[in-house]
Parts: structure tokens; C-alpha cells; sequence
């Protein structure tokens, strides 16, 4: 490694990108270009930090597999910054497995704290939870360490496990404190501070009261069959029922709940699961078939008994109903929490944390965009989306797959 080299990478490790620069801006070999582009990728330049990245992976010779590996390490981090999901997670792993390979644990660590990252950036949190586990702090730098942590506390976040979380953003705060990296100990506050924000809404009786993480996951523990709408499912200690992609059947469920204990008007359920307020014996008898289908998956937690007006849930064992609702108001209030990070997203990505269809996406997002809620930057195949951040409020429970799904 040459002086100019040596020197640049020093400069990056204390995140003087500019400084960096100065060192190898007129250089054209492959280190020179991996250097360039890291430089540019901290500057928020990723498009030209990515084209770089890939000149320097070319140019590196079929022995020099220790520095493409590197490259394409740095690349995945860049592809996360723009939230590019369409590399394979194959190719990051085979490269921290070549990094293991010759004793860069440091790089081999970083590549599998990207691929958790990335999971939990599209809602597979089993998946990002196992992952995890494979991960060995031990002996990794201070920086590292508090990504680690950040995504631990990250993921029992968004498994409503909010002790764990408190803990490991302890660990990350003490983490990024020794490392002196200002952002990331920013991040950790941030973090602990939207512990103590509003997460959800419960309704009871007409009224609203706005609930924090650790309140909601403590309704969520008890004896209380609790109607979510931030998550679209039933739940209560032992059971859970996802209704996320039954619309008609979670409308009624939630209807049914917001008239508890009184029992809800035929014409209010119509309205409320099909959208007519001209209901007539079609709707009258389409409700009844669909009475009869959520009272059959929800037979294990409560039933569903006719009245001389409508229907009223009776929930099973005498335990009280609860109906959660998200903090901010909206049929696309899981689209802007996701994009409330501050990162612009493609409607690809979008797609794939969703789990909605491209096609849904741009409709959601051409509604918000007329509203003045979401903007967007690039054409064509560039365009990115971007929301302002949702301040107040904490949105884990509006983000992908928060809840356990059976």
C-alpha cells in the first residue's frame, strides 16, 4: 500500500471524506477507486459512489480476491443507503465468506450487519433474527459494535420486546460514545427517545388514548382481545390472527369492537366493510356470509351473535376488547412511516417492504403526493420517493410484519 493510499484510507476511518479526496481524486488504479468511491458514498453521492465501486471490483486481478470482496461489501452498504434491493443477498455473503477466509472479520461482520439491515429494512424479522444470532461481537470495533447493537434493538422494537431494546440501545449509546462517531451516537438517542412517544391510539368508549411501545406490548400480553388496526390483526396473550390482506372480514372485526359492549347496526357494518351507504338485500346478504366467516376464525377468542338491529362481539371468557388504531390517521399510513426515515425509496423497494404490488404503491403514492405528504426526486427508472419525518410519534407499529403473524 502506498503512502497517498495509506493516508486516504486513514482519512475515511475518521470520516474526512473531503480529505480523502484531496489524496487519490486524480487516480484511476482500483484501490485508488474503491477509496473514491467510500469517499463519495460518505458525501451522499451513492449513484457515483456505486459506478466507482464497480470499476474498482473489475480492476482488481482474479488473486486480488480479499480487495473485491471489500468492494462489493462497500457496495451493499451504498445499495442500502439507496434502498436498491436487487442484488442477490447470495452475492454479500459469499464475499463475507471470503473475508472470513483471510482474517478480515472486521469487513466479514460488516457485510452480515448489512444483510440484517436489509431484512429489517423489508419486514422479514425472523429471518433478520436469525442472522443476528450468527453474529459475533466480540472483539469487533466500537463503530461496529453499535450498528450491532442499533440492529438488535431495532429488531425487538419492531417485536415489541421494549426491555430488550432499552437495553441494547444502552450498549450502542456506550458503543458510538467510545468510537466518537457523533451519528451514530444520534442515532442511539433518537432511538430512546421514540420509546417514550405515542405508538398507537386505543379507543374505548368514544374516547382516544394515545399509548407508548411498552403500553401497547403490556395490552398485548394480557387477557385483552385487542382489535389492531396498525398491524390488521387480532390478537391477544395467546393467539394472534392476521387479517392484513382480508379487508372486508378486518372492517367488521373492528366495527364490531368500536360498538363493543353494545352490538353494532347492519347498515353501520355495510357501510363500514363494503363502502355503500345505500344498502340493499345484496349487501344484506353478502354481511351474513361475512359474519359467518370471521366468526369462524375467531371462534377460539370470541363470538359474534345476532341482534334485532346488527351484531355484537362477545369475546370469550368475559375479557375485555380493545381496539388499537395508528397514531396518525390514513389508509396509507404504513407507506409513510416507512418513508418517514429520511431515505429516498424506489417504489420497487416500496413494493417489496409492503408486500403490495408496484401498481398499488404508485396509486398510494399519487394520492399522498396530491395531498402534499410525499415528494418525489429522479424520472423514470431514478425516481426515488421521499416523505418528511413524522415527528411526535414513533412508527414501529405502522413498519412491515411488526407483529408475529400466526
Amino acid at each position: 500500500m502506498d503512502s497517498l493510499i495509506a493516508a486516504a484510507a486513514r482519512a475515511l476511518a475518521t470520516g474526512d471524506a473531503l480529505g480523502a479526496l484531496k489524496h487519490v481524486s486524480l487516480r484511476d488504479d482500483p484501490a485508488a477507486l474503491a477509496l473514491r468511491g467510500i469517499a463519495m458514498a460518505q458525501l451522499g453521492e451513492h449513484a457515483r459512489a456505486r459506478e466507482l465501486l464497480r470499476r474498482a471490483a473489475r480492476g482488481f486481478g482474479p488473486r486480488e480476491n480479499l480487495a473485491r470482496a471489500r468492494c462489493i461489501v462497500a457496495e451493499a452498504e451504498v445499495a442500502l443507503a439507496m434502498r436498491d434491493f436487487q442484488q442477490s443477498p447470495r452475492v454479500l455473503e459469499k464475499a463475507a465468506l471470503v473475508l472470513e477466509v483471510h482474517r478480515d472479520r472486521a469487513n466479514a461482520q460488516q457485510a452480515r450487519l448489512i444483510a440484517v439491515r436489509r431484512l429489517l429494512l423489508l419486514g422479514r424479522l425472523d429471518d433478520a433474527a436469525v442472522a443476528l444470532s450468527r453474529l459475533d461481537g466480540q472483539g469487533l470495533p466500537a463503530a461496529l459494535l453499535a450498528v450491532a447493537e442499533m440492529a438488535s434493538a431495532e429488531l425487538s422494537l419492531r417485536s415489541l420486546h421494549t426491555a430488550a431494546a432499552r437495553a441494547s440501545l444502552t450498549r450502542a449509546r456506550d458503543a458510538a460514545a467510545r468510537a466518537s462517531v457523533p451519528a451514530l451516537l444520534a442515532e442511539a438517542s433518537e432511538a430512546q427517545a421514540m420509546l417514550e412517544r405515542p405508538a398507537a391510539r386505543r379507543l374505548h368508549h368514544g374516547r382516544q388514548q394515545p399509548l407508548r411501545l411498552h403500553e401497547v406490548e403490556a395490552l398485548l400480553s394480557s387477557d385483552t382481545l385487542v382489535i389492531d388496526a396498525c398491524r390488521r390483526g387480532i390478537g391477544s396473550a395467546e393467539h394472534w390472527l392476521p387479517l392484513a390482506r382480508r379487508a372486508v372480514l378486518f372492517a367488521l372485526a373492528q366495527a364490531l369492537a368500536e360498538a363493543w359492549p353494545g352490538d353494532a347496526d347492519r347498515n353501520v357494518l355495510i357501510e363500514r366493510a363494503f363502502r355503500s351507504k345505500r344498502p340493499n338485500e345484496t349487501h344484506r346478504a353478502r354481511l351474513r356470509v361475512e359474519i359467518g366467516r370471521l366468526r369462524a376464525l375467531i371462534a377460539p377468542q370470541a363470538g359474534i351473535v345476532a341482534s334485532a338491529s346488527g351484531f355484537a362481539l362477545q369475546p370469550g371468557d368475559a375479557r375485555p376488547v380493545a381496539v388499537l388504531v395508528p397514531p396518525i390517521d390514513g389508509e396509507q399510513a404504513s407507506l409513510l412511516a416507512i418513508l418517514a426515515d429520511g431515505a429516498p425509496w424506489p417504489t420497487s423497494a416500496l413494493s417489496l417492504a409492503l408486500g403490495a404490488s408496484q401498481r398499488t404503491v404508485q396509486r398510494a403514492l399519487r394520492v399522498l403526493t396530491s395531498q402534499g405528504r410525499v415528494r418525489s426526486i429522479g424520472k423514470a427508472r431514478s425516481q426515488r420517493w421521499l416523505a418528511a419525518p413524522l415527528t411526535g410519534i414513533t412508527t414501529n407499529l405502522l413498519l412491515p410484519a411488526l407483529l408475529p403473524q400466526g
